[in-house]
């Protein structure tokens, strides 16, 4: 990934990205308004910031951009696997619908999710013109919410996966993210063979890899064109959101996206 700074806010965005057909930026936490312990840049509502904060900052994403805030289509990440496709915006007063991926092909919506450990997953296809964002942390990714995704691209914008091209974001390494039995019973069973790749035995514990495991099943769904950051966001709390590292209280850093007009 490449790092960019502008309007002192600092955001990523991936190499193999086609920067022509779409725009793309996972923001860090620097750069808001909000105290401790959600400093600075906190997107996230339900977290104990106060709301002003939270708007202020939203727009400071948007602003790096020139996008109208009122162009977003976010949703209520519930760690499920439904998709929503949509052609509009979110009105800025209208209740949050539930879902962890969203699909558009309209140049006139902005997709904006929310992360803070979990994996950011953004996908485009470059010949339907279609983009999306994914949000999996290891319930999303046991249960596949990137094979719910590529199915909702397939059937909704004709998209052949072969076409597609994705990033796997910032999220906690295999480094940090040490797993009990529930969630080593549900890798087991939803990876079979490979899950021995995606659980790694160290010091008699078990940690789980989520890039590998989303890697494996974008790939087995045809996603061939595939970019892993290879952050891990608990490693670094002065740059990222950290659920785990940060035992709870924390922030939440944003993933944007957009189709550029023609």
């Amino acid at each position: 990934m490449i790092r960019v700074d502008k309007n002192d806010l600092e955001y990523f965005q991936f190499n193999s990205f086609n920067s022509t057909f779409c725009t793309h930026a996972i923001f860090s936490r620097k750069g808001g308004i909000s105290p401790d312990p959600w400093k600075s840049l906190n997107q996230g509502g339900t977290v104990g910031d106060i709301r002003e904060n939270v708007i202020e900052n939203r727009r400071r994403c948007f602003e790096v951009f020139k996008r109208p805030v009122e162009s977003i289509y976010d949703v209520w990440q519930v760690h499920g696997t439904d998709v929503i496709c949509t052609d509009i915006p979110r009105p800025l007063n209208a209740d949050h619908l539930k879902a962890d991926a969203i699909l558009t092909n309209n140049p006139e919506v902005t997709l904006f999710m929310r992360f803070a450990d979990c994996v950011p997953i953004l996908i485009y296809d470059p010949v339907k013109k279609v983009i999306g964002i994914i949000h999996a942390g290891w319930m999303g990714t046991v249960n596949k919410v990137i094979s719910t995704t590529i199915q909702a691209m397939r059937v909704k914008y004709a998209c052949d996966p072969n076409d597609c091209v994705s990033g796997i974001g910032p999220s906690i390494g295999l480094c940090h993210y040490q797993v009990g039995e529930p969630v080593i019973s549900a890798v087991k069973n939803s990876f079979g063979k490979y899950a021995s790749e995606i659980l790694v035995e160290r010091n008699s514990a078990q940690y789980l890899d989520l890039w590998k495991a989303n890697q494996f099943t974008l790939l087995e769904n045809g996603v061939n064109k595939i970019e892993v950051a290879g952050i891990c966001t608990a490693c670094d709390t002065s740059t990222w959101f950290s659920h785990r590292a940060e035992h709870g209280k924390t922030g939440r850093f944003a993933a944007m996206m957009f189709i550029n007009q023609e």
